[in-house]
């Protein structure tokens, strides 16, 4: 590798997961019933994967138990190439679980074992962190903020990264649930006030309103904060990018079956930053990441739609090309 190259396009941390799906929609937690899995899985690890597939060159910095959902999650992150040096595993602790439900409107349910698992308790050396900040961006995930010792390790990690020139991009995930901890709130705005690419859905970006219309939340976003580019996920009608002095880029939702939501927007993030890490044009890192997204939700388990190029350029053009 040349000495004026980065060792990783991206490096991302955070939670491990083995995740169950149940077979039916409507199924409850309260009764017995049939649940697929266990499926590798986590935030993170599911963007981390749709970058490496990609071509990225992809590390992660996790915890998991020494267990076979263990092996799991770590022959899945192998098999797509990316780098677990600063993936550890937990002697005392399991790996961390996730229990996933689908209402019969469609909404989801989950039940997760985090912080008394193997996914609480990651660290990394002081020689990790080197390693680990040769990156030129870092992606952190809101969900993973949900530990003071994930929350130590990317605030150190991101530090790092800042210091050798790399730069942040922060999909805020928020969720009710992780923002009534302090220490979790405290950590998302951090990282919204940090980023120089911020990637919220349609429901953080209200979280973040003053009540004005989404494109002035946007607007004083990059006006007040260090963000350069927001690229706002809004599911099946498509995404929009903005940038200071700019008009908005649309992109288009691509039409598939779906089978299974989970997933789809931590591909389109995956997308979107491997493209960008390679050079691309932001027009066409957003095609890539509606594609990612599109093809996400046609696979069941939460990594199991990630997807190539060629798979993403055969999807594109089976729709008539750029939208």
């Amino acid at each position: 590798m040349s000495a004026d190259l980065p060792r990783f396009d991206i490096v991302t941390a955070g939670e491990l997961l083995a995740e169950f799906v149940a077979e039916r929609p409507g199924q409850r937690f309260d009764v017995p019933g049939r649940f697929q899995g266990p499926f590798p899985s986590g935030a993170p690890a599911i963007f981390a994967s749709q970058a490496a597939r990609m071509g990225a060159r992809v590390a992660y910095a996790g915890c998991v138990g020494s267990d076979g959902f263990g092996d799991l999650i770590l022959d899945r992150l192998a098999a797509d190439g990316i780098d677990t040096a600063a993936v550890g595993r937990d002697a005392e602790y399991p790996t961390g679980t996730a229990f996933v439900r689908y209402r019969d409107d469609g909404d989801r349910d989950f039940i997760f074992n985090l912080i008394h698992s193997a996914a609480a308790r990651l660290d990394v050396d002081d020689a990790g962190l080197e390693r680990l900040a040769d990156c030129r961006y870092l992606h952190v995930m809101g969900s993973s903020l949900s530990s003071p010792a994930a929350i130590a390790l990317i605030d150190r990690l991101a530090t790092r990264v800042r210091a050798r020139g790399g730069r942040i991009s922060f999909d805020p995930n928020i969720r009710a649930e992780l923002m009534a901890d302090p220490a979790t709130r405290a950590a998302v705005l951090t990282r919204i006030d940090d980023c120089d690419v911020f990637l919220p859905s349609e429901a953080d970006l209200a979280w973040l309103s003053h009540g004005e219309p989404e494109a002035e939340t946007v607007a004083r976003l990059l006006d007040e904060r260090r963000m350069s580019l927001v690229v706002l996920k809004r599911a099946a009608r498509g995404s929009e990018a903005f940038t200071s002095g700019h008009a908005a880029r649309r992109v288009a939702a691509y039409p598939v079956d779906e089978r299974d939501p989970t997933g789809a927007g931590d591909c389109f993030g995956g997308a979107l930053m491997a493209a960008l890490a390679a050079g691309e044009p932001l027009e066409r890192a957003l095609q890539l990441a509606s594609a990612a997204g599109a093809h996400a939700v046609t696979r069941v388990g939460p990594m199991e739609g990630c997807s190539d190029r060629a798979t993403l350029d055969a999807l594109i053009a089976s729709h008539g090309g750029a939208r």
